[in-house]
């Protein structure tokens, strides 16, 4: 099998199998483990994700967002935010600080649990979650007792197990003591919860009723890895769905087929690739009656990916106490007073951006423009969600074809559609390096159209072409993003 073109300098045919593949246009079949290993390659390659401080070395486990990877991360967010704030009548967002009054974290029990149980290595000093330890062990990740194990870096005694704050201190102000002590969030919830009077007191709507926020969190977590699924800085889309208790277990249901939808018909994740996890009883937390974990088939191993939970009243009575403010809820129908209960949706946004790219990342074998077979790495991205909607070619960079197609680019553009301009290298190569990208069209500008005010326009996925005039381009367009 010919190395394709746009391989060359990253070895994809070191992953390829020897038989060539039975029919064009073939998947090729790529072990999990290299197709995380392709994935990267890509990413960094093609501007999606860098890795973070990079030219000194990088930096724990932080990732910068290329030109790529910012616009897929917003067309996700913007898709999360239109389908569940803007299409309903029932959430209504807000943006809160990431630095908050730390009687917040008080309240809500963060400063007191809010950690995870680490050893030390004596030897080697390196620091271990031991709950990971206790698994490979066989043991139960809960049990306290670390005997027996020894570090797994160098073979050295480790310390008892003790409890690690997973957040992150700051100071407020031009001193650094106690009292000018606060912390970056580690979670979206807490400013939702404690906004909840201001929204109830300036809307006056009725229940039930969602908050909603995306926004930036922050763990001190030992363990990060496994590119950017976790990280100590991540981005997290949440609401907080405020409901009478009677109707929590109604509307635990409601948001678990809308989340349903949201993996299947937004991001379009094959049904085998998820499982919904059901919480145990004696495992769920302290203050949930009910948690469904969706966990996805990641390369690593099935992984939580979003998180449903019905936090009764926990929070709101915890900040209630701790406040002094009364953040009760009056029925105007019956006039009762009571402090709502609370239905908790979670969509982890860089991992939402890790599926989206893992789902849609295969390797097939096309025909070249030479007409030999040859590896095409695609990203099949859903139109909604790829950072370019069309890339326009002019076939070459005379006779007025590059005039023309800046024309049709800026047209597209003004209405909205990203795209992309592209002269450099061959056609073919143009085509692949669009396909890397998850570009769903390509529109190329040639001879004949300087006679028939048309452009070929080709389709990533099956490769088809079609014939269509320049004036019916942005129409076209719309309805196929529609």
């Amino acid at each position: 099998m010919k190395k394709g073109i746009g391989h060359r300098s990253w070895g994809i045919e070191k992953y390829l199998p020897n038989a060539p593949c039975p029919m064009p246009n073939a998947l090729i079949m790529i072990a999990p483990e290299q197709k995380m290993d392709l994935l990267i390659s890509l990413c960094k390659r093609r501007g999606f994700i860098y890795p973070g401080s990079e030219i000194y070395g990088g930096f724990a486990n932080s990732w910068d967002y290329g030109p790529y990877g910012a616009q897929l991360k917003k067309n996700i967010r913007d898709a999360w935010w239109k389908m569940f704030v803007e299409m309903r009548g029932d959430v209504v967002g807000i943006e809160s600080p990431i630095i908050m009054n730390p009687k917040v974290w008080q309240a809500s029990g963060h400063l007191d649990t809010f950690t995870d149980p680490l050893v030390d290595c004596k030897r080697c000093k390196h620091r271990f979650r031991a709950d990971h330890l206790l698994e490979a062990a066989g043991r139960e990740a809960t049990s306290k007792d670390i005997s027996g194990i020894v570090c797994p870096d160098c073979g050295g005694e480790l310390t008892e197990i003790r409890n690690f704050n997973l957040m992150y201190k700051t100071f407020v102000g031009v001193t650094e003591d106690a009292s000018s002590v606060a912390y970056l969030r580690p979670e979206t919830a807490g400013g939702m919860f404690v906004a909840w009077k201001n929204v109830r007191d300036s809307l006056h709507r009725r229940l039930p009723l969602g908050i909603a926020q995306i926004g930036k969190s922050f763990r001190n977590e030992i363990t990060p890895g496994n590119f950017i699924f976790r990280t100590r800085e991540f981005d997290i889309m949440e609401i907080e769905y405020f409901v009478k208790p009677s109707n929590a277990p109604a509307m635990f249901e409601s948001w678990l087929a809308d989340m349903k939808r949201w993996c299947l018909e937004v991001l379009k994740i094959k049904p085998e690739n998820l499982v919904y996890h059901e919480i145990p009883k004696e495992e769920l937390a302290h203050y949930s009656t009910r948690t469904m974990d969706i966990e996805y088939q990641y390369p690593f191993g099935l992984k939580e990916l979003y998180g449903l939970a019905n936090r009764t009243d926990f929070d709101l009575s915890r900040h209630q106490e701790a406040s002094g403010e009364n953040l009760q809820y009056m029925d105007p129908e019956t006039n009762e007073k009571f402090i709502p209960h609370v239905i908790e949706p979670t969509w982890g946004l860089d991992r939402t951006v890790l599926v989206t790219l893992l789902e849609h990342f295969d390797v097939d074998e096309a025909s070249s423009a030479e007409g030999e077979k040859e590896p095409r790495t695609v990203l099949r991205f859903p139109p909604k969600l790829a950072p370019i909607k069309v890339a326009v070619l002019p076939l070459t960079k005379k006779d007025g074809l590059p005039e023309l197609a800046q024309k049709i680019v800026e047209n597209l553009r003004q209405h909205g559609i990203t795209t992309e301009y592209d002269t450099s290298a061959s056609i073919g190569k143009r085509y692949r390096r669009q396909d890397e990208i998850g570009t769903p069209w390509c529109m190329t500008v040639d001879m004949e159209t300087l006679n028939d005010n048309a452009v070929t326009i080709r389709d990533r996925d099956t490769m088809e072409q079609i014939r269509i005039q320049i004036k019916d381009v942005v129409v076209w367009m719309i309805k196929k993003l529609d």
